[in-house]
C-alpha cells in the first residue's frame, strides 16, 4: 500500500465539475493498493499517518500530529501509484490491487480514518477527479507498507 501525504493549507476535489470533498488545513492523501495489501496492511498505514509529526508548531518545527493540529483529511483513491514504468514508456499495472479488493480496503481506509480524525473527506473511486490544493512547505511524504516494521 502507498500513501502520498501532502501537508495542505486547503484541498478539495471535484467529480463532474461538483465538489465531492473539501478540507481545510491537513492532509491531502493519494492511496494506492497494491494485489496482496489487507486489512492488516491498512491498519499499519493508518497508524503511522495518523501518528506522523508533520505539522509545524508555534516554533516551524514539524512536531505536531494530525489530530495536535485538529487537522482534517482528503482520501483520494490513486491506482497510478503502482504504476511500472521499468519497461518501455507505456506504464504496466500489473501490482496493482484488484478494482473490488482495492474499492473494499479503500473504503475501509476512509471509515477508519473516520474513527480517529474529527473531519474526514473523500473522492470516488475509480471516478474521474480533479483535485486541487495548498501545497503547505510544500511537504510531502511517501509512505509505503513495505518500508513499514
Amino acid at each position: 500500500m502507498r500513501f502520498v501525504i501532502q501537508v495542505v493549507e486547503n484541498s478539495d476535489v471535484k467529480i463532474d465539475g461538483k465538489v465531492r470533498g473539501a478540507i481545510g488545513r491537513g492532509y491531502m492523501v493519494l492511496i494506492g493498493v497494491g494485489k496482496d495489501d489487507t486489512k492488516e496492511v491498512a491498519d499499519k498505514m493508518i497508524k503511522k499517518l495518523i501518528g506522523l509529526r508533520i505539522m509545524a508548531d508555534e516554533n516551524g518545527k514539524t512536531n505536531l500530529s494530525i489530530n495536535d493540529m485538529n487537522g482534517e483529511l482528503l482520501l483520494i483513491s490513486q491506482f497510478t501509484l503502482y504504476a511500472d514504468t521499468s519497461h518501455g514508456n507505456r506504464p504496466g499495472f500489473t501490482t496493482c490491487g484488484a478494482p473490488d479488493m482495492a474499492k473494499e480496503l479503500y473504503h475501509y481506509i476512509i471509515d477508519e480514518c473516520k474513527k480517529k480524525v474529527k473531519k474526514v473527506e473523500q473522492g470516488e473511486f475509480g471516478a474521474d477527479m480533479k483535485v486541487t490544493l495548498t501545497n503547505d512547505g510544500p511537504f510531502t511524504i511517501i509512505l509505503d507498507s513495505a518500508d513499514l516494521k
